[in-house]
């Protein structure tokens, strides 16, 4: 028989928590008719190419994979010798949060740059230019950033430019971690290309699963000459889908009419209201500013435990008490409305 799972808490720890969007679960059930070609030799995937190249440019190519992991590990295997070393941020969801995939499948050294607001410097890049040529360090490759950064913060596309002219000029390529490629987009009410083709990324992993699909990201090369076997490596990597067009079918429905802009908007806005709501209780201390669809701010002890038995949510640093608020497209006004009161009667009961 079937059961009905009990209402669950109050979820505010990860976008990746949210359902899959009701037009993704149609277009899967779209998709699922008939007999189609296998490993990517589907109607899906070469419409995909399509829609892709509509977002990105003529020159842009997907790639789909199963993971975010699998997309940053299989691009930036793609763009960098063996010996190579990726640049990245000390936050950078590649530096701490993929395990040790970039390490033991990718076989990449990462090389971690400090940054307190989640985005890297031009000027830093260059600190690693003296490793260059040198037999006995590994040869910085690649820079990679992410955007919305894990910090919530947003990179403008000037910034991007700067990055990507400051490593380009040192003869590396850049990569983007786009799982929030999408908030950010719609935080700044841009078009993904002004981010990505336009501001010089070579590669893109592009997230779908943070913004409404039920799985799938895909692996989006911009610069054709800045990847080398990137087909052989997704199947050595175990990320060539047999049925490649439940993941195609998916990242179509998400960019073709602008699906990804009108939840990530709805995410972001939601972040938004939350941070006004909590901006009004005692005792919170909000941290970083709000620009795309995560809230962080630092709770007191006893305050974060009676809230940790009413309501998901993460300890983003348990040192200073910092928590991280995150909303996704299903949030609903009642739930954050919900979620602030909560977080004040924590407050006012410790």
């Amino acid at each position: 028989m079937h059961h009905e799972p009990d209402s669950p808490p109050l979820d505010f720890a990860s976008d990746n928590h949210a359902g899959a969007h009701p037009e993704i679960m149609a277009a899967i059930w779209a998709a699922n008719h008939g007999h189609q070609g296998n490993y990517g030799t589907d109607d899906y995937t070469r419409r995909l190419q399509t829609v892709v190249k509509s977002q990105f440019g003529d020159v842009a190519e997907a790639f789909p994979v199963f993971n975010g992991t699998a997309s940053n590990v299989v691009a930036l295997q793609s763009m960098q010798p063996t010996w190579g070393a990726v640049v990245c941020s000390d936050c950078a969801h590649l530096n701490t949060a993929e395990s040790v995939a970039p390490e033991r499948v990718g076989g990449m050294k990462l090389l971690a740059l400090p940054a307190q607001d989640g985005k890297i410097r031009p000027e830093q890049i260059a600190d690693h230019a003296h490793a260059a040529g040198v037999v006995h360090h590994a040869q910085p490759s690649v820079v990679s950033i992410t955007q919305a950064t894990e910090l919530g913060t947003v990179y403008l596309p000037e910034e991007i430019t700067a990055i990507t002219d400051a490593a380009h000029s040192l003869g590396m390529a850049t990569h983007m971690d786009g799982a929030r490629l999408s908030n950010a987009a719609a935080s700044l009410d841009l078009p993904l290309r002004a981010l990505t083709t336009d501001a010089g990324i070579d590669v893109l992993s592009f997230g779908g699963t943070k913004n409404g699909l039920l799985f799938g990201e895909a692996v989006v090369v911009l610069n054709q000459a800045a990847v080398q076997g990137l087909d052989y490596i997704r199947k050595l990597d175990m990320q060539l889908a047999s049925k490649m067009r439940f993941l195609s079918c998916q990242l179509i429905a998400l960019l073709e009419d602008d699906l990804w802009k009108r939840l990530a908007k709805h995410a972001n806005a939601m972040a938004a209201v939350l941070r006004e709501r909590i901006e009004k209780v005692d005792g919170v201390t909000l941290t970083r500013p709000t620009e795309s669809n995560a809230v962080f701010a630092i709770l007191p002890g006893p305050a974060r435990r009676f809230l940790h038995e009413r309501a998901e949510f993460q300890d983003w640093d348990p040192a200073t008490g910092e928590v991280r608020w995150m909303c996704a497209f299903d949030t609903t006004v009642e739930q954050v409305e919900s979620f602030a009161a909560l977080v004040s009667e924590a407050v006012e009961a410790c």
